[in-house]
C-alpha cells in the first residue's frame, strides 16, 4: 500500500496498537518549558513513579521570562516562582535545562531546530500547541495536554488514535513581498480554522519546496491554527544544508548515512489523502487579519467582508471595525516582531531591509525580540541592531514576549498591536488589546509608517 510522509513516520513509530483502536505511538523528543509542566512533574512524584528516559527531554525557560534585564531577579512573582520550579524539576530529575543566561536559552520552538535537536523523521511533543512548528523539518510534531505531558515523562509514549491526513498544494510564484506568513494566513483565511480538525497536514508543491527553513518553520507553526494536529513539509536538500554542522546534529559519516534515510522521506506518487486542497501562489497577496480569530483574515488591500452572524459581529465590535472597512491608513500604535511564529534571523533580516535608512514613526512603540540568545547574537554580528537601533526600534532579550499575556510585555487595552504572532483571540495580547496578525515584512512598514500601509506600492 502506498504511504504518504505522515504514515511513514507513524508507522515506524507505533510500539503497539489494538485493532481498529488507539496506537502506543513512541516519542523521540519531548520539549518542556515552565507553564505546562509543574503539573506533570507533581504527578510522577505523588504517584512516586520515575522519569523514564530524562535524556530524550530538554526544557527551557521562554514563556514568563521577562525581556529586558534578564541578569535582574524576575519581578512578577508567579513568573520567578514558575521558573524557579522548573529549575528544582529539572535538577532533581537530570534534564538538560537552558534557563534564563544560558547561551542556549530561547522560545523552545526556536531552539530546538537551530540545536539540530530537531531532525527529520522524528516524533517529538511538548506541552505547546504550536510544536508543529518541528513539522517543518518532516517529523511528526504537535502540542499535547499536562497529562500527556506526565504520560510521556513516565514511558516515553503517548496513547493515541491516528489522525487522518490532509494535503494542501501550492504551486507557481509568489509575488513580490509575499512572505510564508501571508502564505499560510491566505490559506487559512480560506479554510477556515476547523478545516484541519482530526487531520494532519502534508504542506506540498514548488512555493513550499522554494521556501527556506525559517519559512516552512512559520508554515507549520501556524497549521495548528486551522484546527490541524500538526503540519509537515517533506525534508530535502534545503532540510539537510540546515540540520548540518549544528549542535546536536549527527557529524560526519553518521550524518550521511542519516540523509540517506532522510531521502526516503517523502509521500509515494500514489499515496491517497483523506483530504486534499490545491491553491495558486499568484492569488495570495501580503494579508492582514481584521477579528478575533487567524481565519479572520484579508488581503491588505481588501475591504473587510460583509457577513450576517454573531459572532462575527462580535468580533468587529472588539475590535471597533465595521463591515465593508478598508484597514489602510488605519493608526496603529504598536508593532510587536517575535515569537516562535516570526523571530528568526530571517525574519529579522526581511525587517531589517525594509528599515533600513527609515525612522520609526513617532505614535508607534516597536518590540523587536528575537526567539534565542543566538538569534540574539546573529542580529548584532549582522549589523541589523544598528539599523534598528537607529530607526528608533527596540531590541529586547529573547523570550515568547508580547505574544501571549504571561510576561511584562502586554498591549495596553484598547491599542492595537500589528503582530508577527499566531494568534488574535481576544486579550491574547493583554486584556482588551486588539491584535492584527501579519508578516515581519508588513509590521517593519507599519512601524515606520505609523499606520497600515498597502505594502506593495513600498517595494523597490
Amino acid at each position: 500500500m502506498k504511504k504518504t510522509l505522515f504514515d511513514k513516520v507513524w508507522d515506524k513509530h507505533v510500539v503497539d496498537s489494538i485493532p481498529d483502536g488507539p496506537q502506543i505511538l513512541y516519542i523521540d523528543k519531548h520539549l518542556i518549558h515552565e507553564v505546562t509542566s509543574p503539573q506533570a512533574f507533581n504527578e510522577l512524584e505523588k504517584r512516586e513513579i520515575p522519569i523514564f528516559r530524562p535524556q530524550q527531554i530538554i526544557a527551557t525557560a521562554d514563556h514568563n521570562t521577562p525581556t529586558v534585564d534578564q541578569h535582574l531577579p524576575i519581578k512578577d512573582e508567579l513568573s520567578r516562582n514558575q521558573l524557579e520550579q522548573l529549575t528544582k524539576n529539572c535538577s532533581k530529575n537530570n534534564i538538560e535545562l537552558y534557563g534564563l543566561g544560558h547561551k542556549n536559552n530561547g522560545i523552545v520552538h526556536v531552539i530546538a531546530p537551530e540545536l539540530g535537536i530537531t531532525q527529520p523523521g522524528m516524533t517529538m511533543v511538548c506541552g505547546d500547541s504550536h510544536t508543529s512548528t518541528h513539522g517543518a523539518f518532516g517529523t511528526i510534531a504537535f502540542g499535547i495536554g499536562t497529562s500527556q505531558v506526565a504520560q510521556v515523562f513516565a514511558s516515553q509514549c503517548l496513547l493515541l488514535t491516528k489522525p487522518k491526513s490532509m494535503r494542501i498544494s501550492v504551486n507557481g510564484n509568489l509575488s513580490k513581498g509575499v512572505t510564508p506568513k501571508d502564505v499560510v494566513l491566505y490559506i487559512i483565511s480560506k479554510l477556515g480554522t476547523d478545516a484541519g480538525t482530526g487531520h494532519f497536514i502534508e504542506f506540498a508543491g514548488d512555493v513550499f519546496e522554494n521556501m527556506s527553513m525559517e519559512g516552512r518553520m512559520t508554515v507549520c507553526n501556524m497549521s495548528i491554527e486551522m484546527g490541524a494536529r500538526g503540519g509537515m513539509i517533506a525534508p530535502d536538500q534545503t532540510t539537510y544544508n540546515y540540520v548540518q554542522n549544528r549542535e546536536f546534529a549527527p557529524k560526519g559519516i553518521d550524518f550521511e548515512n542519516k540523509v540517506k534515510e532522510w531521502k526516503l522521506l517523502k509521500s509515494d506518487i500514489d499515496a491517497v489523502f483523506d483530504t486534499e486542497y490545491q491553491f495558486d501562489a499568484s492569488d495570495i497577496a501580503p494579508m492582514i487579519t481584521y477579528g478575533t480569530n487567524p481565519g479572520m483574515g484579508i488581503k491588505i488591500t481588501d475591504s473587510i467582508p460583509e457577513e450576517d452572524n454573531e459572532s462575527f459581529e462580535k468580533s468587529l465590535a472588539y475590535m471597533g471595525f465595521q463591515k465593508g472597512e478598508s484597514l489602510i491608513n488605519k493608526e496603529i500604535n504598536y508593532v510587536f516582531i517575535g515569537s516562535c511564529t516570526n523571530s528568526r534571523i530571517e525574519d529579522f533580516r526581511i525587517a531589517a531591509e525594509y528599515i533600513n535608512g527609515k525612522q520609526k514613526a513617532k505614535n508607534i512603540n516597536a518590540w523587536l525580540v528575537p526567539g534565542s540568545h543566538k538569534v540574539a547574537n546573529q542580529i548584532k554580528e549582522e549589523g541589523l541592531d544598528k539599523i534598528f537601533t537607529k530607526a528608533g526600534f527596540e531590541l529586547r532579550q529573547p523570550g515568547c514576549s508580547a505574544c501571549l499575556a504571561m510576561n511584562d510585555d502586554k498591549i495596553p487595552e484598547g491599542e492595537y498591536c500589528v503582530s508577527t504572532s499566531n494568534r488574535n483571540f481576544e486579550g491574547r495580547q493583554g486584556q482588551g488589546a486588539k491584535t492584527l496578525l501579519a508578516s515581519p515584512l508588513v509590521a517593519a512598514a507599519t512601524a515606520v509608517e505609523g499606520k497600515i500601509i498597502d505594502i506593495t506600492k513600498h517595494l523597490n
